[in-house]
């Protein structure tokens, strides 16, 4: 059992999600492992798109989704409340993780690309917050179609 002090959330726990530097001056995950790396993702402007470029990656057959907004009116004009609003099915896949390892240890490559529109299940996937930006994490097994331009 980890020991987590819940007056000021210190513990080894959240030791590893710091971004601080070490007395060594490496950042505490290059310390703990020897190597560079973040502890969160830092969106970054893509100069030539201006798209935002997250430093995330997902395992494996993951694929993270931005979900596309659902129209605000009916076509009738009514204006639909928040409340009444359902998520949508419908996302663009963000990143996408090096494929799934099959028994025998290969690799099978994503049927999926960065940029494709895909329906995925009603209640798939774990909901994240990156950023600010919602996001969702699905398996590829999860995508149900990947709708075509």
């Amino acid at each position: 059992m980890l020991a987590i002090d819940p007056y000021t959330l210190e513990g080894p726990a959240f030791d590893r999600l710091s971004s601080r530097t070490s007395r060594s001056g490496a950042s505490e995950p290059e310390a703990e492992t020897g190597r560079p790396g973040k502890a969160f993702a830092t969106p970054q402007s893509n100069s030539t798109t201006g798209a935002t470029v997250m430093n995330i990656r997902p395992l494996q057959d993951r694929v993270i989704l931005k979900r596309v907004k659902e129209e605000e009116k009916t076509k009738g004009g009514i204006i639909i409340p928040d409340t009444a609003k359902e998520k949508p099915i419908e996302g663009e896949v963000v990143a996408i993780g090096n494929g799934k390892v099959l028994e025998d240890g290969s690799v099978k490559k994503l049927d999926v690309k960065v940029g494709d529109r895909v329906l995925f299940g009603k209640y798939s996937g774990t909901e994240v917050k990156i950023e600010g930006e919602e996001r969702l994490i699905v398996r590829e097994d999860d995508i149900l179609a990947v709708l075509e331009k």
